[in-house]
């Protein structure tokens, strides 16, 4: 609290320029004169441990943008979202379930996203249509696409690729890609050994190691989608920035990621979500008029205003978390997929390019999984691979009490 009763909020927040948020705070400031908020913007670069080590000295921002697979790293940093701000009930209407399953600790929620992005399937338009296919639907039609759409020169070297899937050196967000698979197989990925999960992996790695559809002699995924050199590529929204400024001229959309055969029409989807939320410092001298500004930045109001800044600067805003706003989002060639997705998704923490530093909870992780990725592709048993995962995972989720060893 400063002077005559003044309140200084401090915001940390990433991706998103100060121009984008500046009008918004001074709405609110206007609204609430005794509250100053300084905004201020973050590089990625060791974002996670230059905000962890700024909490620990005492010295944190009251409110900060943090990665939904975050809150065992914060748990013990992290304020409840007071319910004279919104009440569970009302944060479950509010954003879409994963949210509330994301940024629950203990007996509380810790966070309140102001956008949502998960993965999606990208299509290159002319390649599908000059091949006359639809973008597949199951996993099955998936690899036959993808075998069809692929093609070698006379020294077998690939000169379209059908997808960009099977390894983890030059796959961008192969781990969200594995970590999907796994869970629409119905592995727990807690436990990530048996036959369920050496499907998945064996799966995962066949576009390379059996079909040659990918390899390691390729460009990034992403820059060889964006090179028009890829019929199908998996990665979130806000890639489509990258893609348009590599090539404008690039003819592409994005569809729901591929799903297992049903035995029963009516089970829902697997998708995978990751995304970022703003926390409230729980050492913070001003938690409550932290909270009250960040339910007025998740009113529909606000985002829209949000989003409507940011589209100055590029081609979309932050796509919206809340489940009353996917109907402004739905007809957009890229962003309607990702809200139709959007209510099936689940998350867990493997995720790419969260600038969580090698110690981090994703960082940690994805190492097991890539070890395996690799040790499968060299032609070893996925069991062998997934039970050194194991035994990985385990020791990482107690370091957070996540499960007891």
């Amino acid at each position: 609290m400063g002077k005559g009763g003044q309140v200084n909020l401090t915001w940390w927040g990433l991706w998103e320029d100060a121009s984008t948020v500046t009008p918004l705070i001074a709405e609110y400031e206007k609204a609430n004169p005794k509250v100053k908020i300084q905004y201020v913007s973050q590089s990625q670069q060791d974002y996670r441990e230059r905000l962890t080590n700024a909490l620990a000295k005492g010295t944190g921002p009251d409110i900060f943008r943090f990665h939904n697979s975050w809150v065992p790293m914060f748990a013990k940093e992290l304020d409840f979202v007071p319910a004279s701000v919104m009440s569970a009930s009302e944060y479950a209407q509010a954003f879409y379930p994963v949210a509330s399953s994301d940024l629950t600790s203990g007996t509380g929620l810790v966070g309140i996203p102001l956008e949502y992005d998960g993965l999606l399937l990208y299509i290159n338009e002319d390649i599908f249509a000059k091949a006359g296919k639809t973008p597949p639907a199951t996993w099955d039609d998936l690899r036959q696409t993808a075998i069809s759409l692929t093609t070698k020169d006379e020294q077998g070297v690939i000169t379209q690729s059908g997808v960009a899937l099977g390894r983890t050196e030059n796959i961008d967000h192969w781990q969200e890609i594995l970590g999907l698979m796994m869970l629409q197989n119905g592995v727990d990925l807690t436990k990530p050994t048996g036959k369920l999960a050496e499907d998945a992996i064996n799966f995962f790695t066949l576009f390379s190691s059996v079909d040659g559809i990918w390899d390691a002699t390729l460009p990034p995924s992403t820059t060889a989608f964006a090179a028009g050199k890829v019929a199908m590529y998996f990665a979130p929204s806000w890639r489509t920035f990258e893609i348009r400024q590599q090539n404008p001229n690039l003819k592409f959309k994005t569809v729901a990621v591929p799903q297992l055969p049903k035995s029963n029409p009516n089970e829902p989807d697997v998708t995978y979500a990751t995304y970022w939320a703003e926390g409230v410092w729980a050492r913070s001298e001003n938690k409550a008029e932290a909270w009250k500004f960040l339910k007025f930045l998740s009113s529909k109001d606000s985002l829209e205003k949000m989003y409507q800044n940011a589209s100055k600067q590029r081609l979309f805003g932050e796509p919206y978390p809340r489940v009353d706003m996917a109907g402004l989002l739905t007809q957009d060639p890229i962003l309607g997929p990702l809200v139709t997705q959007a209510p099936d998704a689940s998350s867990w923490y493997l995720a790419s390019r969260t600038f969580d530093g090698t110690t981090g909870i994703n960082s940690q992780l994805s190492k097991y999984f890539e070890d395996a990725v690799n040790s499968v592709n060299a032609g070893n048993p996925a069991a062998k691979a997934l039970e050194t995962v194991a035994a990985g995972v385990s020791q990482v989720l107690s370091q957070y009490g996540l499960i007891s060893q």
